[in-house]
């Protein structure tokens, strides 16, 4: 990644005008010439090592805003929104929606601003959706929280090397609450429920010993990190509360993951074992879901982790949770899966991890695919009453360094193709198609019939 050429005129341009400045005093600063400067704003020219240096120390540039682009998803976020079907007429292709972002970054943040405010085709603004376009801006990385949580897990790790026992401590000798396990009979409809009274955190006996601890971690985030949670949750733009409450719950959720699994000792971990799943999970005492949600999260600047992405899905398809992270995966974005992939047979193959090499629409060969790992989680509640399947994936070519990818061939011919969910894919005689991609026009041919029921014509 690091020998990709970095094109920033848009950005460049930007930062001359807000300074008031021609191109050739700004020229003259950078010690190039101004016919260079003019090439490189309109991205004819790459910006090189030499004068991005010379931008940090002359403007205080900060090179991570020239990212900017990474809070709406990038491409693939516009690529997610300009799917709607209120668009489909205008045939928009990637090509030009790289043009859009590149030329003009800044209009195209504020129709990803309107669009989500104003929610989906027919509908009014979904709370959920607006709660994960702000979790995508800060690319699920809270560097203040997940530092303050790293400092409080290593002052209990002095001692102790439980975290449930050391979590439990916590909250008797800062907080004089008393943990206690209840019958499924007592809180029928509870995971965890806080009773000031008798001074307790009261859990549900149908609790995994992992989730336990992690609701007892989510019960410290409610008490001690409450202020940073709401100074973060407060400086979102939403235009429902509900929004702001379930972003604020994300965080909650995140302060608890960075306490049970610290960034530096999980980061090293994961390095030193190729991210091997089963060993992390065990290694910290977790479930697939949390260290799934984890792994999305190791954004920490000068010291990330793998761009992973994470979905939940059910039974039919259904997705229940994205995390993106620093990932540009575009099925991230799906409401729907397609079912040729692999995630959807684990399932059958409850507790095995299901491993597959996959390419989204035509962009195998161009972006190399992604290694995905999927299993299934039990939701909350007794055995058996709920069941997903967590989901995990990386870009094929980082994936060399995970233990689970040895044995599986990711040459780009062997990728399986996959879609975002019938309605939204345009690959051609596909024999499990179920419904017609939104916004092409049907073709039927009487001479003869094709593998799917749905064929259309080419844009």
């Amino acid at each position: 990644m690091a020998d990709q050429s970095l094109f920033a005129g848009p950005a460049i341009r930007r930062l001359r005008k807000r300074e008031g400045m021609t191109q050739a005093s700004t020229a003259a600063r950078l010690e190039i010439s101004p016919s260079y400067l003019n090439l490189i704003e309109r991205n004819q020219r790459p910006v090189s090592a030499r004068v991005m240096m010379r931008l940090v120390e002359q403007f205080d540039f900060d090179p991570r805003s020239l990212r900017a682009d990474e809070a709406i998803g990038g491409v693939d976020g516009l690529a997610r929104r300009f799917a709607d079907e209120r668009f489909a007429d205008l045939g928009i292709d990637r090509d030009e929606l790289q043009e859009f972002l590149a030329s003009s970054p800044q209009v195209a943040s504020a129709f990803a601003r309107l669009y989500d405010n104003a929610g989906p085709a027919g509908g009014a603004a979904d709370p959920l959706a607006a709660s994960r376009a702000e979790v995508e801006r800060w690319r699920n990385h809270f560097a203040d929280l997940d530092s303050e949580a790293e400092a409080m897990a290593d002052e209990m790790r002095l001692s102790r090397g439980d975290i449930g026992i050391a979590l439990a401590d916590r909250l008797r000798e800062r907080h004089q609450l008393s943990v206690r396990i209840l019958p499924r009979e007592v809180l029928p409809d509870s995971l965890r429920r806080l009773d000031l009274h008798a001074r307790q955190v009261q859990l549900s006996e149908m609790l995994s010993i992992p989730s336990r601890n992690f609701q007892l971690a989510m019960q410290l985030a409610q008490l001690e990190f409450a202020d940073g949670i709401q100074a973060v949750a407060s400086g979102a733009r939403f235009d429902d509360e509900a929004a702001r409450g379930l972003f604020a719950r994300h965080l909650q959720g995140y302060v608890a993951a960075a306490l049970i699994m610290p960034y530096g000792r999980f980061l090293r971990a994961c390095e030193a074992t190729g991210y091997d799943l089963p060993v992390l999970e065990r290694r910290f005492g977790v479930s697939f879901e949390q260290l799934a949600h984890r792994l999305t999260t190791l954004q920490r600047v000068g010291q990330r982790g793998l761009p992973f992405f994470m979905m939940r899905i059910d039974r039919a398809g259904q997705v229940s949770k994205t995390l993106a992270g620093g990932s540009t995966a575009r099925f991230v974005d799906s409401i729907q899966t397609c079912p040729l992939w692999d995630a959807h047979r684990a399932f059958d193959r409850a507790g095995e991890l299901q491993v597959q090499f996959v390419a989204l629409d035509d962009a195998g060969e161009r972006e190399g695919g992604w290694l995905t790992m999927a299993r299934t989680v039990e939701g909350a509640g007794a055995p058996g009453e709920a069941q997903f399947v967590v989901a995990l994936g990386i870009e094929a070519v980082l994936a060399d360094q995970l233990a689970q990818a040895r044995g599986v061939s990711l040459r780009s011919g062997d990728a399986q193709p996959i879609g975002p969910g019938c309605a939204r894919c345009h690959r051609e005689a596909c024999s499990q198609r179920s419904l017609p991609p939104a916004g092409r026009k049907l073709a039927f041919d009487r001479s003869r019939r094709g593998v799917t029921p749905f064929e259309f014509e080419r844009s």
